[in-house]
């Protein structure tokens, strides 16, 4: 467990832990029993008001703690679909990027053709670390996934793609490239196939 992960979740045991000796409903009982023989409406109106802000104020900050919970709880357990899925669309995207470096290196030569397929075995072992067997395993000592899958392979990513460009600015170009539509690809095999026959790469088929 990383210390940013260990740090939020101490900050929302600390907050839990506020709310529970607050006593807000022993207060509200209190308020409620000093006004049962009050007689100015103006009074008993205020009391009231105050009664229903204190308890919108603390569901709403039970709420922000159980979403803040539920968000910690999700980047070290997802689904044995999730983690399929994950893998699924993790392959499509190191393909893609196998087939546009191999399609380089042949006008390269033979050298440049060896180098990418020593990238290739780099790939193929990434596959097997983010298997769904040693996924699921992981996540019980709590692997972060975002941590330590996401952002590497979003970097891995966004250096591949710079790395083709050749205008000046970048990052606005490969902001243009990853869009929704190109992550959608990625996600439906036929239309991933499809992506790849068009950038030269072979079918599976």
């Amino acid at each position: 467990m990383t210390d940013i992960y260990t740090t939020e979740l101490v900050a929302l045991g600390a907050n839990l832990a506020q709310m529970a000796v607050k006593g807000t409903a022993t207060a509200v009982s209190a308020k409620i029993r000093a006004i049962k023989d009050e007689k100015n409406a103006e009074k008993i109106r205020n009391t009231y008001d105050e009664i229903v802000n204190e308890l919108l104020s603390e569901r709403e900050e039970a709420v922000r703690i159980a979403q803040a919970y539920k968000s910690e709880l999700e980047k070290v357990v997802i689904s044995d679909e999730d983690i399929q899925h994950l893998h699924n669309t993790v392959a499509n995207i190191l393909k893609i990027m196998t087939d546009i470096q191999i399609a380089g290196a042949e006008r390269a030569g033979e050298a440049a053709v060896e180098a990418v397929k020593e990238q290739t075995k780099v790939y193929e072992q990434f596959m097997e670390l983010i298997s769904v067997d040693t996924l699921k395993t992981m996540q019980l000592i709590g692997f972060n996934y975002k941590t330590a899958i996401g952002e590497p392979l979003t970097l891995m990513l966004k250096n591949f793609l710079l790395s083709k460009v050749k205008e000046p600015d970048s990052v606005s170009m490969f902001e243009k490239v990853l869009t929704p539509e190109l992550v959608e690809i990625l996600k439906d095999d036929t239309a991933y196939e499809n992506f790849r026959g068009i950038l030269g790469g072979e079918s599976n088929d």
